[in-house]
């Protein structure tokens, strides 16, 4: 068993918690929280689950970590945060601990991030022995291994498109949605997400693993962006009203050209509201959010997946596949030497030990 702590109980964290707790090589041995009212309180409550897990949550970072645990998934935020974030990392890859975490864009890919990132991380693996994955909530493995799985499957390969399709109404994280996204502002706002450049930074990464594993060089990374108001005032369940003539819908591509063609594409399509740009494309069915594989070419594939959790929220849904991808990585980790791995060095294992299992 290798003991595991989650650091953060928010939306990735809840499923963190459920996912070591449902492990079978995994034993959940700590919780840290930044919040001080969470302080105290039983993992399991903190996760939404219907009985305790007998570890209580704790703001004392240092306590955790000198009990020296296996693993650690770190659920917290990096996007607003990412020298503290990666401060937060290099303490537990110091303290010998293999770690998991969504939070760093710029470690999808460490071959190509920033020495101010890979740097420091190296010196905590050398020092305390730990090893690093990182891999996205959008969710990471729609945007590297399926499409490279799907890929296979092709005879003549045009290009390859990755396909987030959100409604973000179903979402509750405000800050994100409205303020790093933009939704519910003016059509003037310029949110940080969609600066430019902004999108590369974030998913250029992926894109340049990806052409690593096809065997292709990019030229160039291109972005393209399209934003729509809302025709009318609508109310969300989990983050309130928002108002006609604010951004409602966005539209965004992140574009790997290969000798002046688009080859390789992250797609994001992602509204406030299903009323708004109904003409961009939809989930199947009518649902809150798909991720989506195209491969053009001959023969045209198209592969879907759909994801539900806490109740059926899609949002909650693809969290839980993100988080149950960096959680199915550890058993291969700890036996890995220390290092800092990618999503083509770390396999995805089958869910061997986990069917049927009650927790």
């Amino acid at each position: 068993m290798t003991s595991t702590v989650v650091w953060g109980t928010g939306n990735v964290g809840r499923a963190a918690v459920r996912a070591v707790d449902a492990h079978p090589g995994l034993e959940l041995s700590g919780v840290l929280v930044h919040d001080p009212a969470k302080a105290g309180r039983d993992a399991g409550d903190l996760a939404g689950l219907d009985h305790a897990l007998g570890v209580s949550a704790t703001t004392d970072v240092e306590a955790v970590l000198a009990t020296r645990p296996g693993a650690v998934f770190y659920a917290a935020s990096g996007e607003l945060r990412p020298d503290e974030a990666l401060d937060d990392l290099c303490r537990a890859l110091r303290a010998g601990a293999v770690v998991v975490t969504p939070a760093l864009y710029p470690l999808y890919d460490p071959r190509s991030a920033p020495p101010d990132f890979t740097g420091p991380v190296h010196a905590a693996i050398a020092e305390g022995g730990g090893s690093l994955f990182v891999s996205g909530v959008d969710p990471g493995w729609a945007n590297d291994v399926l499409p490279l799985l799907v890929s296979g499957l092709g005879s003549r390969i045009d290009a390859v498109r990755c396909q987030e399709i959100f409604d973000y109404s179903t979402y509750d994280q405000a800050d994100s949605v409205r303020d790093l996204v933009g939704m519910g502002h003016p059509m003037d706002y310029e949110p940080l997400m969609l600066a430019e450049s902004v999108p590369t930074m974030v998913w250029g990464g992926q894109l340049r693993l990806l052409a690593r594993a096809l065997g292709l060089e990019l030229d160039e990374i291109r972005e393209t962006l399209e934003r729509r108001p809302l025709d009318a005032d609508v109310t969300t369940a989990s983050m309130g009203d928002f108002a006609k003539g604010t951004q409602g819908a966005v539209r965004f591509e992140v574009q790997g050209v290969v000798d002046g063609a688009v080859r390789l594409v992250v797609e994001h399509i992602t509204r406030i509201h299903p009323s708004c740009a109904p003409d961009w494309p939809l989930p199947p069915g009518g649902g809150a959010g798909a991720h989506r594989v195209i491969v053009e070419g001959r023969p045209h594939i198209e592969v879907t997946v759909q994801a539900t959790d806490e109740g059926g929220n899609h949002a909650a849904g693809g969290n839980a596949t993100a988080v149950g991808r960096l959680v199915g990585a550890i058993d291969w980790l700890v036996t890995a030497p220390p290092g800092l791995y990618d999503a083509l060095d770390v396999p995805v294992l089958p869910a061997t030990g986990r069917i049927g299992r009650t927790p």
